[in-house]
């Protein structure tokens, strides 16, 4: 339990409390079909911390090598010593579908445990999913614990969007049925006539002394949007410039719902 507690806020479902201020460092629109974009405003080339949406790659690879076998299925267990501090969703029986929703950690760790450093990086180098990078801390072996948790993987908000777009148009070099049922259990919302398929992710970054900084907290929302045919991908990153209690990943979500019918129209 103990060195899970500096992620107490990590990917905690809190979306309570005062709002943190914070800058938008990148908003990525792209039209799926054509790979143009139609929306490109802030630093979308520098590489940070993937945090939880690294869910839908280690979805895509979990389908593909048989760990996952239905958005309800395999159901694994909480067990004594996972971390637990996202409340009761993290301390029940967990299937795929609960996992995304709820972004319950132990069961990443499970999967990646279960393929192994090795599978992750092939599969990471073959969606072309930033640095491909599980190695983890330096000198503490936690790579599959935590390679995505401000550690060694990194990626960049446009590389997230191209790897979203093969997702949504079945490029990824898996099997068909992988890419459906993950995109199967990734959180959909309705706004203005799209269907809003979305994951959200929230890490902190290091200080020279290995403590996190909890005031200035990255805060993703990376998934693609459908309406009749059309389809666009988008990632949106922010930045927090001040400690809150809420969690940086849901406010980047929440903002850019609110702001969504506005950039659809661009």
């Amino acid at each position: 339990m103990r060195p899970f507690l500096p992620f107490l806020i990590l990917i905690c479902a809190l979306s309570f409390g005062r709002a943190a201020a914070s800058k938008e460092v990148c908003t990525l629109i792209l039209d799926a079909q054509t790979g143009v974009a139609l929306v490109a405003e802030g630093d979308c080339e520098t590489r940070v911390t993937p945090a939880s949406t690294f869910k839908i790659p280690l979805a895509v690879m979990g389908f593909d090598a048989g760990i996952l076998t239905g958005t309800n299925a395999p159901v694994m267990q909480f067990r004594p010593g996972d971390p637990d501090w996202g409340g009761a969703n993290w301390t029940r029986d967990t299937d795929p579908a609960a996992w995304m929703r709820f972004s319950v950690l132990w069961y990443s760790q499970r999967i990646t445990h279960a393929m192994g450093a090795k599978a992750l990086t092939r599969y990471a180098r073959a969606f072309g999913y930033g640095t491909a990078d599980f190695s983890g801390d330096p000198g503490f072996d936690n790579g599959l614990d935590r390679a995505w948790i401000a550690s060694s993987l990194l990626i960049s908000p446009r590389e997230q969007a191209a790897f979203l777009r093969a997702l949504v148009l079945d490029g990824l070099p898996v099997r068909p049925d992988a890419m459906r049922l993950a995109r199967d259990i990734v959180e959909r919302h309705e706004v203005g006539g799209w269907v809003i398929h979305g994951k959200t992710g929230t890490a902190y970054p290091r200080r020279a002394d290995r403590s996190f900084d909890d005031a200035r907290g990255w805060g993703w929302y990376v998934g693609w949007a459908e309406r009749n045919d059309r389809v666009l991908v988008f990632v949106r990153l922010t930045q927090a410039t001040e400690r809150s209690d809420a969690s940086p990943g849901n406010l980047t979500r929440d903002a850019f719902l609110q702001d969504w019918p506005e950039l659809a129209d661009r």
